[in-house]
C-alpha cells in the first residue's frame, strides 16, 4: 500500500503526545498507514451520505462536522488528506475544501488519541522510545 500521508507531520503529532519519549521512524510510518486506512473508510461513509442526499460532492457535514477549523491550525496537510479521501471512492465524487479540512481535523484527533495511548504503552513497557509495536498494540487492544 502506498501511503499518501507524509511521515513528518505524523511524527510531530506523536512527539507532541510523547513527553520525554523518543519516537521511532517505524512508529510514524505505522500510524500514517493507520490514519490513511481510517480516512479512506470515513470517506466511503461520507460518499454514501452524499449519495443519499443526491449530491456528488462530499461536504463537512458528511463527516459529522458542524464547525470546520482553520486549516492552518492543523498539523496534517490538506492535500494528502484529499488524496486519502479519494482512495476508495468513485471518481465521480468531488471533495469540498471544508470536507478536506474536516477530515484532516478528524484524522488528527484520531492520531492524537493513538499517540497518547502509545506513549502510555511505551512507559508501561519501561522503554524510552515509542515503537511500531506500541501503535500495533493500541489497535489490537482498542479496535
Amino acid at each position: 500500500m502506498n501511503v499518501e500521508l507524509p511521515f513528518a507531520p505524523v511524527d510531530t503529532i506523536i512527539r507532541r503526545n510523547a513527553g520525554e519519549l523518543r519516537v521511532s521512524a517505524d512508529a510514524s510510518k505505522e500510524l500514517a498507514t493507520r490514519i490513511q486506512e481510517h480516512g479512506s473508510e470515513l470517506a466511503i461513509d461520507a460518499a454514501e451520505l452524499a449519495t443519499e442526499d443526491g449530491r456528488k460532492t462530499l461536504m463537512a457535514e458528511d463527516f459529522g462536522v458542524e464547525r470546520v477549523v482553520d486549516k492552518d491550525d492543523l498539523e496534517l496537510p490538506v492535500a494528502p488528506v484529499d488524496r486519502i479521501a479519494r482512495l476508495d471512492i468513485d471518481d465521480r465524487y468531488r471533495v469540498s475544501m471544508d470536507a478536506r479540512v474536516a477530515l484532516a481535523d478528524i484524522l488528527e484527533d484520531y492520531a492524537d488519541n493513538v499517540a497518547r495511548a502509545s506513549a502510555t504503552l511505551a512507559h508501561h513497557a519501561d522503554r524510552r522510545t515509542i515503537t511500531e509495536d506500541d501503535i500495533e498494540t493500541y489497535f489490537s487492544l482498542f479496535e
